[in-house]
């Protein structure tokens, strides 16, 4: 049964909870490729308007666009430039088109590494060997990265900040009109200026999704104390 968008977006949501719990645990990142590619799969369906794969294993596809796409998902945790993703020589006829994802485990967003035909991402490949082709990450970082087209759902200025809070969860920081990265650092600092405990009961640190809602909490609640 196919899910609809506000299901997606739940989904997301306790996959990356679940995610960020295993690595508080102490679970290395490499050993969860399993929820790192669902993780993966839900973020692209999100992202395109579209659905999972009707079959578990689908050839070559994971995810179908809102147009209609037959779209390859790979996603991996590895933060740096080393290392690549692989796909299946014979299924790539099957694709439309390919999304590499990474899941920033420092600051626990989804960044899109490539959105592309699967022509043009074929250039990044390297030639066929035992039936598969691998796309070098490195070829990746160094690319402009485009911005996923995901809703607002919250949005505040503070001082010379807008910060905003993704339909998926990920929080965006603005500044000049431009956007800031990496957001964590900024969002402490804005934290410490509103007054904002950088832990939560436990002791923990928040992540960046959970203190850019409480800045975003915090910053709506003086703006409306204001208007009184």
């Amino acid at each position: 049964m196919a899910l609809t968008q506000m299901q997606l977006i739940q989904s997301l949501g306790e996959a990356m909870a679940w995610f960020e719990r295993e690595l508080q645990w102490g679970v290395p990142a490499t050993e969860l490729r399993h929820l790192c590619g669902r993780i993966g799969e839900l973020y692209a369906a999100l992202i395109t308007n579209g659905q999972m794969a009707a079959t578990v294993n689908q050839r070559g596809y994971d995810v179908v666009s809102g147009q209609g796409e037959r779209i390859s998902v790979k996603t991996t945790a590895m933060m740096g430039s080393g290392g690549h993703v692989s796909f299946n020589h014979n299924s790539l006829m099957e694709v439309d088109r390919i999304i590499v994802l990474r899941v920033n485990t420092e600051e626990m967003q989804v960044e899109t590494l490539l959105d592309a035909p699967v022509a043009e991402a074929q250039v990044l490949m390297t030639s066929e060997s035992g039936g598969r082709r691998d796309l070098p990450l490195s070829k990746l970082i160094k690319r402009t990265r485009p911005r996923a087209e995901i809703k607002t759902t919250n949005e505040v200025i503070f001082r010379d900040y807008t910060v905003r809070e993704l339909e998926s969860g990920t929080i965006e920081v603005e500044k000049d009109g431009k956007l800031v990265s990496p957001v964590k650092p900024v969002l402490r600092e804005l934290a410490l200026q509103l007054n904002i405990s950088l832990v939560n009961g436990n002791g923990n640190p928040f992540n960046t999704r959970q203190l850019g809602s409480n800045i975003i909490k915090s910053v709506a609640e003086l703006s409306a104390k204001e208007l009184q």
